[in-house]
């Protein structure tokens, strides 16, 4: 699917039992014309207003949904059961995370932590840019940012 996804949807919201999710269902069909199928990673943009990089999530009935934020729906005026403008494309980018320069630099710099990083999942890739990315003490960035790599599973929270 290199062409934009849009149209109105109604946007719904999960069970509170389920996470309490407000979303936009995607079906089966569309997502399996996107070159990455369900681990393609997604630009959304509602209402002309709001755009966020997301990813698909499983329906339970074959197709998909977008998580919606509840600070995105406010920032829309938008709640459960709203009709709601949407346009999805896919992202250039594959990892769905803005890659910091101290990450950049390191990387360049040290081959065995960029050996390292390169055999991670980008879902392990991501969660780690997305903690270094709010960090702001450029030192914290490279310590944080080596202990990650070398132990991805560190940042993890147990459920």
């Amino acid at each position: 699917m290199n062409e934009m996804l849009k149209g109105e949807q109604i946007v719904e919201q999960l069970e509170k039992i389920k996470g309490g999710y407000f979303f936009l269902k995607v079906n089966a069909e569309t997502v399996n014309r996107l070159k990455y199928k369900n681990k393609t990673r997604l630009i959304c943009k509602l209402d002309h207003k709001v755009s966020f990089q997301c990813g698909l999530n499983h329906y339970g009935d074959g197709n998909f949904f977008i998580i919606i934020s509840s600070r995105n729906m406010k920032l829309i005026n938008r709640k459960s059961g709203d009709k709601i403008y949407f346009e999805i494309t896919e992202d250039p980018n594959p990892l769905g995370a803005k890659i910091p320069e101290t990450v950049s630099i390191l990387l360049e710099q040290d081959n065995a932590l960029k050996e390292k990083f390169n055999e991670l999942t980008d879902g392990k890739k991501r969660s780690i840019l997305i903690q270094i990315n709010k960090i702001k003490d450029l030192d914290k960035q490279v310590s944080k940012t080596i202990a990650l790599i070398n132990n991805p599973n560190l940042g993890r929270t147990k459920r």
